[in-house]
């Protein structure tokens, strides 16, 4: 039986720790190269708090000059909203189970009237389709925006809801106020209960950085509205996050010594292109009425020589412009920039020197699956809640008379969103794949059309239109199987 004294009992567990300290994490690790690696255990808002009005002015700084950034947004627009979220309504018949193609059509109707800017919008600047693109743009360049439903009739709108867009940096993130029960609090503007469910969003008046016009007055500093009031758009990256960052917070660095390095390159190009040569001379010291800061001053014409005076000669500098790495480190950093977007190198720069069609296909499909998540965050959380209050407000104002939709409201909430679709790489090729992909019961004729941003009983309705329209002319049009057309007629 061995006997433990104090002493071996210590040196045991000291060999326990330093056993478990030689097992734990390569990235945990202190060592030389890692001393200056400096790290903090904090919550998502105590991070953001600390850094996000000047990550918020960095960023919109980055998408007024620099052309990268300016890219980014844009194409974030084009490709999620594209030309507008079309809404179809699939409200089913009672008996049958089958489209009621009269209630989808009125409530469709009603829902593009809405939209116009004069109705949708509390400025009446704004049509639905431009607060959608504002949304999207506010979204990558803020990290978050706000929409207030405000539940009354603007201009000649005869349904009471339109949407006011507001600026994240409105919802005072240095708010501290009462709250409303026990349990609640502050963070960032926004009254959280304990679940962090949101009550109450403090806005400011006016905007912290707005030129103060001369008949400008401001009686009180915030507005407090309830959180049904408002749709807060972001995407939390951590559990407990109440505000969002911009999508450049993790490239701007990186954007902004970029547009410092091709500044000096502009630079040392045109000082390659403007400098002769220097001149020297064996005669002595130069005269004081020739001396300017102690340099000789001459001008040069470009493409011109010059006769030299006796002793003089011309020393050119051999200047590359620009230099060899310049193309290779400019590429290798606007990858890094797509990566932090989460898309391609060829969206961002719209470079397509270096593919084929195999790796434009990859990147554009890895692309489609980004900004398909994007549309899909948007139609769940902004389109459908909108639509909802649409429904209630139409319904109530009389707009539109659906008989059981106080019974039955949900026979009308389940519509089909049309997010923006895309077009083929190779259309010969991948016609061919849906055709063959239909046929083997993998793909059917809605889920292609939905797959093109196409409304499938849209598409079905113009077919039968155009046919009758040839047939009343005594058109007909025949493909041949090469694609061919002929026209026939009378």
């Amino acid at each position: 039986m061995a006997w433990h004294t104090p002493f071996t009992r210590l040196f045991t567990q000291e060999q326990k720790v330093q056993k478990l300290k030689r097992r734990r994490y390569a990235g945990a690790a202190i060592s030389r190269l890692t001393d200056g690696w400096v790290t903090g255990n904090t919550s998502a808002d105590a991070e953001i708090k600390t850094s996000l009005r000047k990550l918020r002015d960095r960023s919109r700084q980055l998408c007024r000059d620099n052309p990268y950034a300016k890219q980014a947004k844009r194409t974030t627009q084009i490709n999620v909203i594209g030309q507008g979220v079309k809404l179809q309504c699939l409200v089913p018949a009672i008996r049958g189970g089958k489209k009621d193609k009269k209630l989808s059509m009125m409530i469709e109707k009603a829902w593009r009237e809405w939209c116009k800017r004069d109705h949708c919008d509390v400025s009446g600047q704004k049509s639905f389709f431009m607060l959608e693109n504002m949304m999207v743009g506010a979204l990558v360049e803020s990290g978050e925006v706000f929409f207030r439903i405000v539940r009354k009739k603007f201009g000649r709108s005869k349904v009471g809801l339109a949407l006011e867009i507001i600026e994240a940096d409105l919802c005072d993130d240095e708010y501290q106020g009462k709250v409303l029960r026990k349990g609640n609090e502050w963070r960032m503007g926004i009254e959280v209960d304990k679940f962090g469910r949101p009550q109450r969003y403090a806005f400011l008046n006016r905007h912290p950085g707005d030129y103060w016009f001369q008949d400008a007055y401001v009686d009180k500093r915030h507005t407090i509205i309830n959180a049904n009031e408002i749709i807060h758009l972001f995407l939390p990256e951590r559990p407990g996050q109440n505000r969002g960052v911009p999508f450049f917070s993790s490239i701007m660095d990186d954007m902004h010594q970029l547009a410092g390095y091709e500044s000096a390159a502009v630079i040392r190009a045109r000082a390659g292109a403007s400098l002769m040569g220097f001149i020297s001379s064996s005669e002595g010291e130069l005269e004081a009425d020739d001396v300017e800061a102690e340099q000789r001053l001459t001008d040069f014409e470009a493409g011109v020589f010059k006769y030299l005076n006796p002793g003089e000669e011309i020393t050119v500098p051999n200047i590359s412009s620009p230099d060899a790495q310049y193309e290779g480190f400019v590429r290798a950093k606007i990858r890094r920039f797509a990566s932090g977007l989460g898309c391609s190198y060829e969206t961002i720069s719209r470079d397509f020197s270096e593919t084929n069609y195999s790796s434009s296909r990859l990147s554009l499909l890895e692309d489609r699956e980004h900004w398909k998540m994007l549309q899909t965050y948007f139609v769940e959380n902004f389109h459908q809640r909108i639509f909802e209050e649409f429904l209630d407000a139409a319904v109530l104002s009389g707009v539109l008379k659906l008989p059981d939709y106080e019974l039955m409201p949900e026979r009308y909430l389940s519509p089909r969103w049309q997010t923006r679709g895309w077009s083929w790489v190779d259309p010969k090729k991948e016609i061919e794949a849906f055709r063959l992909g239909e046929a083997a019961g993998y793909y059917t004729k809605s889920q292609i059309m939905s797959m093109l941003g196409k409304d499938f009983d849209d598409n079905v309705d113009q077919i039968r239109a155009e046919k009758e329209t040839l047939k009343d002319a005594g058109v007909q049009l025949d493909l041949d199987l090469d694609g061919s057309t002929a026209i026939s007629g009378d």
